[in-house]
């Protein structure tokens, strides 16, 4: 079924050096425009985001350094952008929180007012979030085809995810039916070296900090820059297993001195 459109609806994507609206930029945009009609234009650009492309993140999106040192900048680009997107909706994936809010950091940036507070702004991850659940009964449903009739309870919940661990096994023949490989495959984050995230191996196997202000950093570099750092996270409101990983690695650097 075709969208109704009352205007032409923009759908973008945007490859950046990293995830922090504030701080990163766009290295590459790909807009497909569709009009009422059916009728489609495309837009697609590198961008040199005139600071590094940090690997781990190259090695996501295939987009290094070499790759866009010839490319224009975005300020170069602004307006041809802006008036490519003219009166468009603009719709993406997870775009509410990253392409729409990065794409307007990058007009601020350079001084074009980009009019997307006049916009219908569709975000097809939140549609599939909220149209496809993710609770535990959901899955019961989906993989169990039954019902869960005492949800909640723990010894019930806990005997639910049993039956749809068994189920996920049968029917997904990708999957390695044994107990390391579904513990490796089911990780949020295989690099993780905390649960949380917070910290994780890069492509040399060295950990990086993966939040806040220090996020892509070696935390051996933090350390010897900021000895203040390994206080302040022992103090915050971090999980115990995350200060812990932390102080092996401080006590490994402590070590090397």
């Amino acid at each position: 079924m075709d969208i109704k459109l009352s205007k032409p609806l923009i759908v973008l994507d945007i490859e950046a050096t990293g995830d922090q609206i504030n701080k990163d930029r766009i290295v590459e945009i790909g807009m497909i425009k569709t009009f009422p009609d059916g009728k489609e234009e495309l837009y697609e650009k590198r961008i040199n985001p005139e600071i590094p492309i940090p690997l781990n993140i190259s090695e996501i999106h295939g987009i290094y350094d070499i790759d866009i040192k010839d490319a224009p900048t975005f300020k170069d680009l602004a307006l041809e952008i802006k008036i490519f997107i003219g009166d468009s909706n603009l719709c993406g994936f997870n775009s509410n929180k990253f392409d729409v809010p990065i794409l307007e950091e990058e007009f601020i940036r350079a001084n074009v007012k980009s009019d997307f507070e006049s916009k219908k702004l569709i975000d097809v991850q939140n549609i599939f979030h909220k149209m496809e659940k993710r609770t535990l009964g959901a899955a019961y449903v989906f993989y169990c085809k039954k019902e869960m009739e005492n949800a909640h309870s723990a010894m019930y919940d806990a005997r639910a995810t049993l039956e749809v661990l068994k189920a996920q096994a049968k029917k997904y023949s990708e999957l390695e039916n044994n107990d390391e490989f579904l513990s490796e495959f089911s990780k949020a984050n295989k690099s993780s070296v905390d649960y949380a995230g917070r910290i994780v191996l890069d492509g040399q196997n060295q950990p990086i900090i993966n939040f806040g202000k220090h996020k892509g950093k070696t935390v051996e570099l933090v350390f010897q820059k900021e000895p203040g750092y390994y206080s302040w996270i022992l103090k915050g409101d971090f999980s115990q297993n995350t200060k812990s990983c932390f102080t092996k690695i401080w006590n490994e650097f402590k070590s090397k001195k």
